[in-house]
C-alpha cells in the first residue's frame, strides 16, 4: 500500500522537483508514487514494500536531474539485489515485457483488423447506434482499426501508452489523430439557409418554403456528419425555420385571393401553413433516421427548440413534438434521432400563465411516451455557460463568446476533441491516502493536457478543402478559402477542447464507503475534484488561448472499458470494480433509489465546474398515465439544474401489447409478459448515455446491460 507518510517526506518532496527523460526523449516531472506503485505490484509484504520503496527513493535523491529511465531501472535492480529479491526483478522484467508486447500489438494494424474480423464484441458493438452488420459500417470499422494503430504512433508515446493502460482515454482514436477532424458542433443553419451553400457539384440557393428548408437541413446534416466524428446540433430550430414557413403562409394568402372569401383567407392560409409545417418536420424526422453518413451510421443529430412565441414558431414546436409522439412507420416506433431538446423559460412556457405553457405540456406528454425531449432550463444554462444555446451533440456546451465586432456567436462553433481521466483508478492506486491521490491526479491531468494540446495541433493541420461543408460553405460560420488558416475558427476561445472525467461515485466510495451520498465531507471532496479540473482548464486557457472545458464524459463504452482495465489490474473491489462498470460522470449511484428531487439536489453543484459538458437524468416507471409527475420534476428542476433528461419505461411489445420496461437477459432484452425478443415485433428503447438506442437491433456494449439491469425506479 502506498503511504506517503511512511516514506521519508524529504525524499518524496525532493524527487518531485526532479525531471525524468523517457525512452523517446521526452522530459517529464518525476513522480515518486510511480516507484511505490511498481513495488506494490511485486510484493504483498507491507514492511518489505516500505523498505524497498524507501531505499530506491533515497538512492534516486542522490542522482542529478534529469534522471533517465535506464538509470531508474539500474537503481531498481540494484536495490532488489541488495534485499536478495532478484525474483522480484524477474517479475518486473516479465511485466515490462508484457507491456511492450501490448504496445506492439496495439500499433500493428493486422492485429487490430483481426479483432474486427473475429467479431470481438467490444469492437463490433462499441457504439449502440452503429450496426456492424452493414457494409458501410463494416468499412468504417475496418478503417477505424487501421486508424487507431497508426494514430497511436503519431501522438506522444507517453500519451499513447497512458491510453493503452487505461490511465486516460483519447476519444475517437479511430478518426483522430490519423485525420485532423473536429468533434461536435452547432451548425450555422441560419446563415447557410439564408445565403445558400454548396454540396458536391450543386450550388444550393436559399429555400422558398419550409419543406425545402428542412430538406436542405437533412443534406447539410449528412455532409457535416461525414466531415467530423461527433454529433451536430441545430440551435433554436423553431426560430430559425420560421421565415421559411412565413413564405408558405404568404404564398397561401396570395392563393386565397383567387379562391377564398376575404374573411376566410387568413384562416385558409394558416391552416395550409400548419399542414406544411407538420409535413416538413415529419419529413425531417424521417430523413434524419434514413440517412447514413460516410461512417455507416445515422448522424448523431440534436434539435433544440422552444423559445419562439409567434404563431408560426409555436406551430413548428408543436409539429416537432406531435411528429415524435406519432412515431415512425406503421408500427409507430420511437425515433432514435434527432435528439430533441426543449427549452423552458420563465415567462414563456414554465408556468400556466405563460403564453407557451400548452406546448410545455405537449413536451411532457412526448417525454412520457418517447423519452425525448430532454429539457434545457434557460436561466440556469445562462448562469452556467454565459448565454443560452443548445448542446453540441448530446451534452457538450459552448461558453459565451463574442467575435471581433462584439456580436455574440454560438452557431458555427465546435469542439476539437475530448480526453478523459480514469478517476476511479487514481482513487484505487492512492489506497486511502489523499496526498497521494492528488499527486497521481496532477500527473494524469498533465498527461491529459499533453493529449489535448496534441489534438489542437492536429486540428490546426486541416486545410479548408479537407472538409468544404465545414470550412468553405458555412457550417462553421466563417467561409474560408483554400489555403486559409483554419485556426482562426478555433483560437481566441472560439472552439472548445474538453478534459473529461468518469467515476466520481467510485472515488467517493474508495475514500468514504459505498453510501457516501449523504456525507457532506465526501460530497465536498468529489466536488473539489471537478473544481480542480476546472481550475486547470482556466490556467491552460490563459496560457494557450483556447477554451479548455471540463466535460462530464458520455462514456457509453468507457464505463465498461475503464472498469475492465482496472479489474485486470486490481481485481474485483467491492462497490468499485465488482459492478463491472463505472458510474457516468457525477451521477448518483444507479443501484440506489433516490427521489428525482434528492438526485438532482445531490448533483446540481458539479456542473458549476463542468459547464463544458453535462446532463442530469431521472429514472421513472411508465409515466404515460401520469404526465403531471414528470412536469412537477421539470418545474422544480428549473432553478436547480440546466439540462435534464428523462429515463422512462417506454418499451412496447406488438405481440402481446405490453407497455413498460423490457427485461435485460443474457440473450438480450425480452418482454416480461410473453418473453418476446423478436426485433420485428418489439420496440425497445434505452438511454445509451446522451442518446437513445435500440438494443434489439444494435446491441449495447456489455456494461450498459449491467447498468440498465441494476437501475431502480425513482418515482412511484
Amino acid at each position: 500500500m502506498i503511504n506517503s507518510q511512511a516514506i521519508a517526506t524529504d525524499a518524496w518532496t525532493e524527487l518531485r522537483q526532479k525531471q525524468v527523460v523517457k525512452a523517446d526523449g521526452e522530459r517529464m516531472q518525476f513522480y515518486p508514487y510511480k516507484i511505490a506503485l511498481v513495488v506494490d505490484q511485486l510484493t504483498t509484504d507491507e514492511v518489505e514494500r516500505q523498505k524497498i520503496t524507501q531505499a530506491i527513493l533515497e538512492q534516486l535523491t542522490q542522482m542529478a536531474s534529469p534522471l533517465t529511465v535506464e538509470q531508474i531501472r539500474v537503481v531498481f535492480k540494484t536495490i532488489l539485489h541488495d534485499y536478495q529479491r532478484d525474483d522480484l526483478w524477474e517479475k518486473y522484467a516479465e511485466y515490462r515485457q508484457a507491456d511492450e508486447a501490448k504496445w506492439q500489438a496495439a500499433i500493428d494494424p493486422q492485429n487490430k483488423l483481426s479483432q474486427l474480423f473475429d467479431g470481438r464484441d467490444t469492437v463490433v458493438h462499441e457504439n449502440a447506434n452503429k450496426d456492424s452488420n452493414i457494409f458501410s459500417t463494416r468499412r468504417d470499422l475496418t478503417a477505424g482499426m487501421v486508424g487507431k494503430s497508426f494514430g497511436l504512433t503519431m501522438m506522444p508515446q507517453t500519451v499513447a501508452k497512458a491510453h493503452l493502460r487505461g490511465d486516460i482515454h483519447f476519444h475517437d482514436l479511430d478518426y483522430s489523430p490519423l485525420t485532423s477532424m473536429t468533434n461536435c458542433c452547432l451548425i450555422d443553419f441560419k446563415s447557410m439557409l439564408a445565403n445558400g451553400f454548396k454540396i458536391g457539384n450543386a450550388e444550393v440557393e436559399s429555400p422558398k418554403s419550409i419543406q425545402t428548408a428542412t430538406a436542405q437541413m437533412s443534406q447539410i446534416i449528412a455532409n457535416v456528419a461525414s466531415s467530423q466524428y461527433g454529433g451536430c446540433s441545430s440551435d433554436r430550430t423553431d426560430e430559425m425555420l420560421a421565415p421559411y414557413a412565413k413564405l408558405n403562409y404568404e404564398k397561401h394568402l396570395k392563393e386565397a385571393e383567387k379562391w377564398v372569401l376575404p374573411e376566410q383567407r387568413e384562416t385558409f392560409a394558416k391552416e395550409k401553413t400548419k399542414k406544411d409545417i407538420y409535413d416538413a418536420m415529419q419529413a425531417l424526422e424521417y430523413e434524419v433516421n434514413t440517412l447514413f453518413s460516410s461512417n455507416g451510421q445515422t448522424p448523431f443529430t440534436t434539435v433544440g427548440f422552444g423559445l419562439g412565441t409567434s404563431w408560426i414558431e409555436r406551430e413548428i414546436q408543436k409539429a416537432i413534438l406531435k411528429v415524435r409522439i406519432k412515431g415512425l412507420g406503421k408500427q409507430h416506433r420511437t425515433a432514435i434521432f434527432p435528439k430533441l431538446v426543449f427549452s423552458i423559460k420563465r415567462g414563456i412556457n414554465l408556468n400556466p400563465e405563460d403564453p407557451n405553457y400548452d406546448i410545455k405540456q405537449l413536451a411532457v406528454e412526448c417525454a412520457t411516451k418517447r423519452m425525448y425531449p430532454d429539457v434545457l432550463m434557460y436561466d440556469k444554462i445562462v448562469e452556467l455557460t454565459g448565454n443560452f444555446k443548445a448542446p453540441m451533440g448530446c451534452r457538450s456546451f459552448l461558453q459565451a463568446w463574442k467575435n471581433a465586432d462584439g456580436e455574440e456567436v454560438n452557431s458555427g462553433r465546435m469542439n476539437l476533441g475530448v480526453v478523459t481521466v480514469n478517476l476511479p483508478r487514481i482513487a484505487i492506486e492512492a489506497q486511502g491516502d489523499r496526498e497521494v491521490f492528488w499527486e497521481i491526479m496532477e500527473d494524469r491531468v498533465a498527461l491529459a493536457k499533453k493529449a489535448l494540446l496534441f489534438r489542437i495541433k492536429r486540428c490546426r493541420d486541416t486545410q479548408p478543402q479537407n472538409a468544404p461543408i465545414l470550412y468553405k460553405h458555412g457550417a462553421f460560420g466563417v467561409r474560408l478559402k483554400d489555403g486559409d488558416d483554419v485556426d482562426q475558427l478555433f483560437n481566441h476561445r472560439r472552439a472548445t477542447i474538453s478534459l473529461g472525467y468518469i467515476g466520481l461515485y467510485e472515488v467517493g466510495t474508495a475514500f468514504f464507503g459505498p453510501d457516501w451520498e449523504d456525507n457532506q465531507e465526501a460530497h465536498d471532496f468529489t466536488v473539489s475534484i471537478v473544481k480542480y479540473l476546472y481550475e486547470k482548464c482556466l490556467a491552460w486557457e490563459k496560457e494557450y488561448g483556447y477554451h479548455f472545458s471540463v466535460y462530464s464524459t458520455p462514456a457509453e463504452s468507457l464505463t465498461d472499458t475503464f472498469c475492465e482495465d482496472d479489474i485486470e489490474k486490481f481485481g474485483k473491489i467491492k462497490d468499485i470494480t465488482d459492478k463491472e462498470y463505472y458510474t457516468n460522470s457525477f451521477h448518483y449511484d444507479v443501484r440506489k433509489n433516490p427521489t428525482p428531487f434528492e438526485k438532482l439536489t445531490f448533483e446540481e453543484e458539479y456542473p458549476k465546474y463542468a459547464a463544458g459538458g453535462f446532463i442530469h437524468y431521472c429514472e421513472y416507471p411508465n409515466l404515460k398515465q401520469n404526465p403531471a409527475a414528470l412536469e412537477a420534476v421539470w418545474t422544480w428542476a428549473y432553478d436547480h439544474v440546466g439540462y435534464l433528461g428523462t429515463n422512462a419505461s417506454i418499451d412496447h411489445c406488438y405481440k402481446c401489447g405490453f407497455d413498460g420496461d423490457f427485461k435485460p437477459t443474457a440473450r438480450g432484452f425480452e418482454c416480461p409478459q410473453c418473453g418476446n425478443r423478436d426485433p420485428k415485433t418489439c420496440d425497445v428503447v434505452k438511454r445509451t448515455c446522451g442518446y437513445l438506442g435500440n438494443p434489439m437491433i444494435r446491441p449495447m456494449v456489455h456494461g450498459r446491460h449491467k447498468e440498465i439491469s441494476s437501475r431502480v425506479k425513482n418515482m412511484e
